[in-house]
């Protein structure tokens, strides 16, 4: 099955009041493990990370062709952006061009911008190329949308992006890659791991990452970042991984 939202919740227990695991972006596919009651539990595809759903009527699978490539891409009703705006896809969004007319695709039933797509299998020479995006996004525990993202959401999201595949939270991610590197030779686009949070180095002395405390994703020097982790919660760096092709 296929997401046709621009975002569903998966949450850990098959309750709206339970915590939420992750998130299922526009194209991304899922099976279904089980129904209960109006719950699905599902495994999503991209991850086999699984969780509870609302039962709805979902698209089948497609081949998609495309993926947002911005941070937000508006949806309309027709191939004009006079027309009222349906909906919107988050960075990362996967969709499968059905027609062309001048500006737009059409996918589904709705019609998008075709420079905010990029081809399926693009891939940027620089793997976090895209993360800057979310700058001053809000922070959502198990957000991985334009309306709120966390720390390993944001790696996973950027990864994703690049065809690559990432494991959904930081303590799966930590063990998945393995290249450990010491503090003293961090370099650009190595992961700085936590406890239950992880932080992407964008050069020897800066970082970027969805940051809880602050409600928001944002670029904070390494060493501040790490003596105020330690000051706050009472947490060292478990450890810094260099993905292989970095």
């Amino acid at each position: 099955m296929r997401s046709n939202s621009s975002v569903i919740n998966v949450y850990k227990k098959n309750n709206i009041k339970s915590e939420v695991v992750t998130q299922l972006l526009y194209g991304e596919t899922f099976k279904k493990i089980r129904k209960i009651e109006s719950w699905i539990k599902i495994r999503n595809d991209i991850d086999n990370y699984q969780g509870f759903i609302k039962f709805k009527n979902f698209s089948p699978n497609q081949k998609n062709t495309h993926k947002v490539s911005i941070l937000s891409a508006k949806l309309y009703s027709r191939p004009n952006s006079k027309n009222k705006i349906k909906k919107r896809l988050s960075f990362g969004s996967k969709v499968k061009i059905l027609e062309s007319k001048g500006k737009y695709y059409k996918i589904d039933n709705l019609w998008i911008k075709k420079k905010s797509l990029k081809k399926i299998n693009v891939k940027n020479k620089n793997i976090f190329n895209n993360i800057y995006k979310f700058k001053n996004i809000k922070y959502k525990w198990g957000g991985k949308h334009y309306t709120g993202i966390d720390c390993s959401g944001l790696i996973q999201l950027c990864l994703n992006y690049n065809n690559m595949f990432c494991p959904r939270d930081t303590k799966d991610q930590i063990k998945y890659f393995k290249k450990k590197i010491e503090l003293k030779n961090v370099k650009k686009n190595d992961l700085i791991f936590w406890k239950s949070h992880v932080a992407v180095s964008i050069s020897k002395t800066k970082l970027i990452h969805a940051y809880g405390p602050l409600k928001k994703v944002v670029i904070m020097p390494i060493k501040e970042t790490i003596n105020k982790i330690y000051k706050t919660a009472n947490l060292k760096v478990t450890g810094i991984r260099r993905i292989s092709n970095n």
